[in-house]
């Protein structure tokens, strides 16, 4: 599902990319990032700049099969990058990603590495990436992160169309299997804010919106402003306690992080 249009993802785009180098203005690019473990904060941008390029590449290409991630995740020769450089290629890697998404319009087809295979999946994944490396480097350097509800609940709502997805359930060494009875988890903001069910008592992983009371039989609810759970779900804690209520098993819901965030780390 989808609630903001096309051309809001790309103008959400500039926005967030714009709020990230205003962000780092200034700052040290050696400093440690530390929801990226490993990672300078010129490691941090580069990378973001990468996923940007490739990006872009991907949809002015019109590209029909995979594209060489190597911009995404080579970010080794960035552990003492130039500040001035490293802005310029974050900055360029927005704007040409901007500039190639505007010109080939939501429904062309073009390979994705996930759920979609237009250029629509491409605006709304590369906001995500810049919106949560955004929480990274404003850690990092100390500053405080927020999101507005409506970019948020957006970005939840890809989250739980990445969780139905087959990969979510493969068996995999070490890891304890997803699926279960009694297994079922309700995410929901604030009020009359939105909520999602995610039912893992199936064959398959089931997600859709479920505003209101929790069934009685949830496993587990979370209940937090929407940015906080949008970042709880990517595994983001800032050094600031967040405001997240968790009733019921906290462990299933950290297996639940953990299987449906398998596309950040393949």
């Amino acid at each position: 599902m989808s609630g903001l249009s096309y051309d809001r993802h790309r103008a959400e785009l500039a926005t967030q990319t714009g709020l990230l180098r205003s962000c780092v203005e200034g700052a040290d690019m050696t400093v440690p990032v530390p929801t990226c473990p490993g990672w300078t904060l010129g490691q941090l941008l580069r990378h973001v700049g990468g996923t940007h390029h490739w990006a872009e590449s991907v949809v002015r290409t019109r590209a029909t099969g995979p594209v060489p991630e190597d911009l995404v995740n080579d970010v080794s020769a960035d552990a003492d990058a130039d500040p001035e450089a490293v802005d310029a290629w974050v900055a360029e890697g927005a704007a040409g990603l901007g500039d190639a998404l505007r010109a080939a319009g939501p429904a062309e087809r073009v390979w994705t590495p996930g759920p979609g295979g237009t250029t629509a999946f491409w605006a709304r994944r590369m906001l995500f990436e810049a919106v949560v490396h955004r929480a990274d480097a404003s850690w990092a350097v100390g500053a405080e992160f927020t999101v507005g509800d409506d970019v948020a609940v957006e970005g939840i709502d890809e989250w739980m169309g990445f969780g139905t997805v087959p990969e979510v359930i493969e068996p995999r060494p070490g890891v304890p299997p997803l699926l279960g009875p009694g297994r079922t988890l309700h995410f929901r903001g604030p009020g009359a804010a939105p909520g999602w069910l995610v039912d893992l008592t199936g064959d398959t992983v089931a997600c859709h919106r479920a505003d209101g009371p929790a069934p009685e039989t949830t496993a587990v609810t979370v209940r937090a402003p929407l940015p906080d759970l949008l970042l709880l779900l990517y595994a983001r804690r800032s050094a600031k306690p967040a405001p997240i209520e968790i009733t019921g098993d906290a462990r299933l819901l950290d297996l639940w992080v953990e299987r449906s965030g398998f596309w950040l780390r393949e």
